[in-house]
C-alpha cells in the first residue's frame, strides 16, 4: 500500500515518528512523508530507508485563512498527485487540513495521530473562546469521516466529545503515546552525588520554563548542592515562545546550563538524575517523559492530561500543581533529602517503559488498526511489531488499547 504521511515540521519526521516510518517500510508499504520545511539531513535519512519527501509550506503558527487554504490546495493537489491507500496525519494544521483535502480528493482513507490538543485547549490557554470555538469546527469537519482518530492519553477522547470535535459512535482509540524505542534509550545509573535536574523541551512559557528557573533558585536557597540544565530549542513564531534575546537573558541571570537545541538528548539523560517537565500545556503524551522513563529516570511533572499518565505517584515519579513552582521546588527537595530515591525511581521508570511503552508495541497497534499488518505479517516481522502483552484490551467502537495508563 501507498502511504503519505503528513508533518508540520521536517526533523519530526525522523525523530519522533522514524520508528513509526521505518516500521512502515519493513511491512513492505510506500511512505512518503510530507513537511512544511526543507531539512536535508532528514530527507537523507528518510531516502536512506527507502522513504520518499514530499515539500508542502506552511505557516505552522499563523491564522491567516489565505495562507491555510492554499495548505488545504497543496495538500489536495498532493494527494490527487500521489494518490495515496492511507493518509496519516499529526499535530494540528496536518490533521485538519489534511482530513479535509482527502475527503476532497477522492475520500481517501485518513487517519489522525492527535498527540495532544494544544494550549488552545488548555485551562490556562490564553486564546480567545471564539478561536477555539472556530478550530473546533474545523478538527470536526476533518475527523467527521476519519476512519480512526488515536489519542495519547484518557482525558483527549473525553475533551474531544466536550469541544464538539468528536461524537461518542466515532472511532476513537486511545494508544500509548508515541513509544519510546528501549534500545536506543537505554537503561543507566542515575549520578547520586550531586544531583542535576534536566528539562527537555521547546522553550515556550506553557513548557514551565519560568517555574523550573524559581524553583532552582528556592532549591538553592535551602541547601540544595544540585545542578539544572534545560536543553531546547529557542521559539520565535510560537506567541508563548522565549526568542534568543529572551534566553539569553533568562539564563544569564540564573545559574542553569543551557542548552540551545541538540539532534540527541541521550548524552544529558545520562547525566541527568531527575528528569523535570512542569508543563501546563496540553499535553498527549510527552515523549521526553517516556524517554526519560526508558533511560531509567524518576520524573517530576504537573497533574494534568498527558503529564500525569506515565506516573505512579511515588513510585516512578511525582506530580506537581501546575505553575507553580513552590511545589516543584518541594519535589525536587524530595530527592535532594532522599538521594536514594534516585536509583529506586528509576528502577521502577525503566520497568514502565519496558512493560508499557515500548515502541514496537505501539507500532503494532497503529499498523493493525491501518491494516497495514495482518496476523501472518506480524508473526514473520516480530522484530518490528511485536505482539500486545496480555493486557492488550479493545473495547467497542472507542477503544482503549495497550495497558490501562
Amino acid at each position: 500500500m501507498k502511504i503519505l504521511v503528513l508533518s508540520s515540521l521536517a526533523y519530526s519526521l525522523t525523530n519522533f515518528r522514524g520508528d513509526l516510518l521505518q516500521a512502515m517500510l519493513g511491512a513492505g508499504h510506500q511512505v512518503t512523508a510530507c513537511a512544511p520545511d526543507r531539512d536535508s539531513v532528514t530527507e537523507q535519512r528518510l531516502k536512506s530507508w527507502g522513504a520518499s519527501f514530499a515539500h508542502t509550506p506552511m505557516s505552522r503558527t499563523g491564522t491567516s485563512p489565505f495562507a491555510d487554504l492554499k495548505l488545504l490546495a497543496d495538500y489536495v493537489r498532493l494527494m490527487r498527485q500521489e494518490k495515496p491507500d492511507i493518509v496519516l496525519a499529526y499535530t494540528q494544521k496536518p490533521i485538519i487540513y489534511g482530513g479535509l483535502a482527502a475527503r476532497i480528493a477522492g475520500g481517501r482513507p485518513f487517519y489522525a495521530l492527535m498527540s495532544g490538543l494544544g494550549h488552545v485547549f488548555s485551562p490556562q490557554s490564553t486564546f480567545p473562546a471564539p478561536l477555539r470555538r472556530v478550530i473546533s469546527v474545523l478538527y470536526r469537519e476533518a475527523l467527521r469521516r476519519a476512519h480512526a482518530t488515536f489519542v495519547f492519553n484518557a482525558d483527549d477522547r473525553a475533551d474531544m466529545i466536550r469541544f464538539g470535535i468528536v461524537t461518542e459512535k466515532q472511532n476513537v482509540m486511545q494508544v500509548p503515546g508515541s513509544g519510546v524505542s528501549l534500545d536506543r534509550y537505554a537503561n543507566t545509573t542515575p549520578p547520586t552525588e550531586k544531583l542535576n535536574f534536566l528539562l527537555i523541551g521547546r522553550l515556550m512559557k506553557n513548557k514551565g520554563i519560568m517555574e523550573f528557573l524559581e524553583a532552582s533558585r528556592m532549591v538553592r536557597a535551602q541547601g540544595g548542592d544540585c545542578s539544572f540544565t534545560i536543553v531546547g530549542r529557542c521559539e520565535n513564531e510560537n506567541p508563548e515562545g522565549l526568542d534568543e534575546a529572551s534566553c539569553e537573558k533568562l539564563f544569564g541571570e540564573d545559574d542553569v546550563e543551557f542548552v540551545p537545541g541538540t539532534d540527541d538528548v541521550r548524552p544529558y539523560l545520562r547525566k541527568c538524575s531527575v528528569f523535570v517537565l512542569p508543563s501546563f500545556y496540553r499535553e498527549g503524551l510527552p515523549r521526553t517523559i517516556l524517554e526519560a522513563l526508558s533511560s531509567g529516570r524518576a520524573v517530576i511533572t504537573t497533574d494534568l492530561p498527558g503529564c500525569r499518565d506515565p506516573i505512579e505517584e511515588g513510585e516512578n515519579g511525582f506530580l506537581v500543581a501546575p505553575m507553580d513552582a513552590a511545589d516543584l521546588a518541594g519535589a525536587m527537595m524530595r530527592f535532594v533529602n532522599q538521594p536514594e530515591l534516585v536509583i529506586s525511581m528509576g528502577n521502577a521508570a525503566r520497568a514502565i517503559a519496558e512493560t508499557r511503552y515500548d515502541v514496537r508495541l505501539v507500532n503494532r497497534i497503529l499498523l493493525t488498526e491501518m491494516g497495514l499488518i495482518d496476523r501472518v505479517q506480524k508473526r514473520s516481522a516480530s522484530s518490528i511489531v511485536p505482539d500486545a502483552p496480555p493486557t492488550m484490551s479493545v473495547v467497542g467502537k472507542n477503544k482503549e488499547v495497550g495497558p490501562s495508563l
